[in-house]
């Protein structure tokens, strides 16, 4: 990490001399011992930007839909037993077992223009239903798809912890659904639900094989942009100043899981 920042700074000594030798465009200090040229190329490049905005909204929609879906999911596992809570349970975390690049094609065929909901469709009479495959919508689709079994498992673990006794008090002073959620559910399982939230955010920033396959062409999230940027174009200090960025991204959404930790750990101790 220490020579990769270094090497965005112009060093290119040690662990960075190699990737010097072959690399192409780079900026290397003329006064002083580092230069901030190439973080001045990036983050002026259009290109960069448009990028880093499609991975800002992709992360938060995606994370923003996979909170809901997955309490939506824990609920019903929570307070609903029969054939359809566990078959939702059992489809919830299928695709945790699905490796990343078998699911992100099978999404591709799945929205293709001639795919299955646009053959659907047209069995209806919309011929001119919309097509995901290789569009932003497809990779939100499949970052939410890919993401929500974890999410589940994290809430559901955190509402099986809440204890029944506190439920049914709040039934028998006459509490309703929507009050339980609110003040007894929602507040004690806010660990596990951040936990999730901020796992589901640093996955999302840092994805290359989804939207690499399912996304567009142009317009895409950093990370097929990182990797056209060191392999195609072989400039990987350009690469490694987007890698800092994602970096920088991923951090702030570390912020809310330290304090989650922090909260727990602290509940822990005075629990004893």
């Amino acid at each position: 990490m220490v020579s990769g920042l270094m090497y965005t700074l112009g060093d290119t000594g040690g662990f960075n001399e190699t990737i010097s030798t072959i690399a192409q465009h780079q900026h290397l200090p003329t006064h002083g011992l580092v230069t901030f040229e190439a973080y001045r190329e990036v983050f002026t490049s259009a290109q960069f930007l448009d990028s880093l905005g499609v991975t800002i909204v992709v992360t938060v929609v995606s994370t923003a839909v996979v909170m809901v879906l997955a309490w939506c999911l824990a609920l019903t596992l929570r307070f609903r037993d029969g054939w359809m809570s566990r078959t939702i349970a059992g489809l919830a975390v299928v695709p945790m077992f699905i490796p990343a690049v078998i699911g992100a094609y099978a999404i591709v065929t799945f929205y293709a223009p001639n795919g299955f909901v646009r053959t659907l469709a047209a069995q209806f009479g919309w011929e001119d239903a919309p097509t995901f495959s290789y569009t932003i919508v497809g990779v939100i689709i499949g970052s939410i798809w890919s993401n929500l079994p974890f999410a589940v498992l994290m809430i559901s673990s955190g509402l099986a912890s809440v204890p029944e006794g506190l439920i049914e008090a709040a039934k028998d002073v006459g509490a309703s659904a929507n009050r339980r959620l609110w003040t007894i559910l929602v507040p004690l399982t806010a660990v596990p639900s951040i936990i999730a939230a901020t796992f589901t955010a640093i996955g999302i920033i840092g994805s290359f094989t989804l939207p690499y396959i399912v996304g567009p062409t142009g317009g895409n999230m950093l990370g097929p942009l990182m990797s056209s940027t060191y392999s195609a174009f072989n400039m990987p200090q350009q690469a490694q100043v987007m890698a800092i960025a994602v970096f920088a991204l991923a951090s702030v959404a570390a912020v809310a899981y330290i304090w989650a930790n922090f909260r727990g750990s602290k509940k822990a101790r005075n629990s004893r």
